[in-house]
């Protein structure tokens, strides 16, 4: 499977200029995820009125979209196209 290649596949990152860090790939999911979940949870409140709910809404999609973009960055960080 794909999940398993880019997970066990070893890059050494110090002669591959053009590759990422994991580490930085987190960060970067990080700080996008909090920036998400700022508008997850304004348009949740927004749409239902109830803070409880929209706060329920933005913390499931913070951890299931974070997880999405880690492996969706590290993916594309194997894909030669473009760069």
């Amino acid at each position: 499977m794909i999940l398993d290649k880019v997970a066990t596949q070893k890059t050494t990152y110090q002669n591959d200029k053009s590759s990422e860090k994991p580490i930085r790939s987190i960060a970067k999911a990080v700080s996008w995820r909090v920036i998400g979940t700022l508008d997850t949870l304004i348009v949740s409140y927004i749409l239902t009125g109830e803070l409880v709910l929209a706060t329920s809404i933005a913390s499931v999609d913070f951890i299931t979209k974070m997880i999405l973009y880690f492996f969706h960055e590290r993916i594309w960080n194997r894909i030669k196209w473009g760069r």
